[in-house]
């Protein structure tokens, strides 16, 4: 992830002259992740948006899950939504609000057979972002959480799409467009803004009509 983000920050600043603050932080280790957080607010000042769209989406078969793989994919795929937005309330506190996004997944929602530990943890997103949104609420903190149906990264290209599997996917869809990661900027935008200022505790799913 280090080669293509600094890749992504070499280019806005060449495109906009100003340059991202990149700060790589392994989110299994907590106390990085603060780190990391504590650095943004020191650069920026309070952080008042949060996106969380960390995910290792791994296929796995239910016989081969040992332990160590269990906690190694929440402590990917769903403890660091909870650590970031505990680590950046305080700052949206005193900033009088602020919005935190939880990017979740359609595949729970499929009954997809082929990573049931992933699907546990972004179904135990939405339960998280609801109990979040119900706590921080109080501080005009908004919480939602953001399902995608199947964005064409560059990764799912390289490890799982196939023309025919990819087409038949396309035809359950309302809209029968490949989705692709700028897909998601619109929803993304709309959350973070005060459009959406009485939105949360919701999910919205962003998958062409696939559901």
């Amino acid at each position: 992830a280090e080669r293509p983000s600094t890749a992504l920050a070499d280019r806005l600043e060449k495109e906009l002259g100003r340059r991202p603050l990149y700060l790589k932080a392994d989110l299994r280790d907590i106390e990085t992740l603060r780190a990391a957080a504590a650095k943004a607010a020191e650069a920026h000042g309070d952080i008042t948006v949060l996106v969380n769209n960390a995910a290792l989406d791994d296929r796995h078969a239910v016989e081969d899950v040992t332990v160590e793989f269990w906690d190694n994919n929440l402590a990917i795929n769903l403890r660091p939504h909870f650590f970031t937005a505990q680590a950046v309330a305080p700052g949206m506190k005193r900033a009088g609000g602020g919005s935190i996004i939880n990017f979740t997944s359609t595949s729970y929602l499929i009954n997809h057979p082929d990573m049931p530990a992933y699907t546990a943890a972004k179904a135990g997103i939405l339960g998280l972002t609801k109990g979040l949104a119900g706590k921080l609420g109080q501080d005009r903190i908004r919480v939602n959480a953001v399902a995608p149906g199947w964005v064409i990264t560059e990764r799912q290209r390289e490890l799982w799409v196939t023309d025919e599997g990819l087409a038949a996917h396309v035809a359950k869809q309302c809209i029968k467009d490949v989705m692709q990661p700028d897909d998601m900027v619109g929803t993304v935008l709309f959350l973070a803004s005060d459009a959406s200022r009485m939105l949360t505790a919701q999910m919205l799913i962003v998958d062409g009509g696939f559901l």
